[in-house]
């Protein structure tokens, strides 16, 4: 208003007192009560650009994997799925517990019980880490052997296997860090945090792995031991920035005291979990022992193909752990049907990501394929693979974007269902084939229709599955 119209405005004099000044509404959560894709979209982003970096990791490591020999090379594929269980089950299963729980938390503003949970969380990364490390350096060769390795293939295996798991414990304690800071809705530190340890990991394992100069060559070790080394790092930035104060989850320590309740938050999500990264390292492990009758070239274009599926279901990871923190909060304030307006958003942006980039794929498997190998054997493997289960790639990131979703809601035993029947798909149909004297097309063809099945019934869990809260009042929308 102009000083000309407030003139005009004549001032009447009474004995009342003066309004009291309007008082301000609510604090707005973005996570809580911003719009659903934009906000998503916002909190993925970053996760995508590290899981992109994620994926330079893994063609430089295949790559300089792929310098040392086609005997490394397999024998990667057979450690591939111990480590990738293990990734997934401290980055994604037990992580998005910790996400759910702090989300949770901080949803139904009770930061005492975000924090209390915090220092509860890592101490169960830590027991797991010490349990893979125990696990993996006894019953590894026999996991290996039992999966077809055999001379060259299996030391390969064994040499990277002692280096990787002997250190278990860093990567379960940098997953942990990573979900407490996820919980709060912080995507970006985990994320740079990723992008470092890519870039160190790459110098580190390829020095190693290859020899530089005055460094020897360490080979499959090497590549090992410049991963955890690369871990370690990130573990010590994120450890400084909770106990720091810096973060709406305060990692302390004074006063701590063990509470059943805390634990019983996580694992009634995380413990759950496991049973589906478990489950696919099963199945991938299933198909890495039949389609081992076929030969060494057989196995390791199938553990190129299988890379490149770790690389695009990655996009659903992305999605699917931003998606934990807005569940997570929607279900702590009581807004159910919010939460599940999330789930599905979720759901169909990985659906037509991951979908897209498998199609692409499908019809340029070279493109992927060369920066690998030139071994024809090994190329024509990887290209069948990947031109056949390409397209379907989509269904696997729908199942994954919507098992984090119900992580958030607590409420995640229907999707590791939907993993299980996949499972016992996967047996039936590759046993059948087994006896019916099946080339590895027909395997790959099994892969590509498990997919759908898996998908398919993750979505009927999430549709079918009540996510009211337990003993919690509904808001309305």
């Amino acid at each position: 208003m102009s000083e000309l119209g407030a003139a005009e405005i004549p001032v009447v004099q009474t004995d009342e007192k003066p309004p009291l000044p309007a008082v301000k509404g609510p604090f707005k959560n973005p996570l809580l009560d911003g719009p659903i894709l934009s906000t998503l979209l916002k909190l993925a982003a970053p996760n995508v650009v590290a899981l992109t970096a994620g994926t330079c990791v893994a063609i430089a490591e295949t790559s300089y994997i792929g310098r040392l020999g086609v005997e490394p090379l397999a024998a990667m594929a057979l450690v591939f799925p111990f480590v990738i269980l293990m990734m997934t089950m401290s980055g994604g299963a037990m992580g998005g517990g910790v996400v759910s729980a702090i989300a949770r938390a901080l949803g139904a503003n009770d930061a005492e019980r975000a924090s209390a949970l915090a220092v509860h969380a890592l101490m169960i990364g830590i027991c797991f880490g010490l349990t893979f490390m125990i696990g993996m350096l006894i019953f590894g060769p026999y996991l290996f052997a039992a999966l077809g390795g055999r001379g060259r293939v299996l030391s390969e295996a064994i040499g990277y296997s002692q280096i990787f798991f002997g250190g278990a414990v860093l990567p379960w304690i940098m997953n942990t860090l990573a979900a407490l800071l996820r919980g709060t809705g912080n995507m970006k530190l985990p994320s740079a945090i990723i992008l470092n340890s890519a870039f160190f990991q790459v110098l580190f394992g390829g020095v190693l792995g290859l020899g530089l100069g005055p460094v020897p060559q360490f080979g499959m070790r090497g590549v090992a031991a410049g991963t955890l080394m690369a871990f370690s790092i990130g573990v010590g930035i994120m450890a400084w920035y909770l106990l720091s104060g810096r973060s709406r989850v305060k990692l302390n320590f004074s006063g701590f005291r063990f509470q059943r309740t805390m634990f019983y938050d996580i694992l009634q999500v995380g413990a759950i979990s496991c049973f589906s990264p478990l489950q696919i390292v099963l199945t991938v492990t299933i198909f890495t022992h039949l389609l081992a009758n076929f030969g060494t070239e057989v196995l390791a274009g199938y553990g190129i193909g299988a890379r490149l599926e770790f690389m695009l279901t990655s996009l659903a990871f992305a999605v699917g752990i931003a998606s934990v923190p807005m569940i997570g909060m929607a279900i702590g304030a009581g807004r159910i049907a919010r939460a599940r307006r999330i789930a599905w958003t979720a759901g169909g942006v990985s659906f037509v990501a991951v979908g897209s980039f498998g199609g692409f794929f499908a019809l340029n498997p070279d493109i992927w394929v060369n920066i690998f190998t030139d071994n024809a054997a090994v190329r024509a493997a990887s290209h069948e693979y990947l031109s056949i289960v390409g397209p379907f790639l989509a269904f696997v990131g729908l199942a994954i974007s919507l098992y984090f979703s119900s992580q958030g809601a607590a409420r995640v035993i229907g999707p590791v269902l939907a993993q299980t029947a996949r499972l016992a798909f996967v047996m039936a149909g590759g046993w059948w084939l087994m006896s019916h004297g099946a080339v590895s097309t027909d395997f790959f063809w099994l892969a590509a229709v498990s997919m759908i099945l898996l998908g398919l019934l993750a979505a009927a869990a999430v549709r079918f599955t009540n996510w009211g809260a337990r003993g919690a009042a509904i808001k309305a929308e």
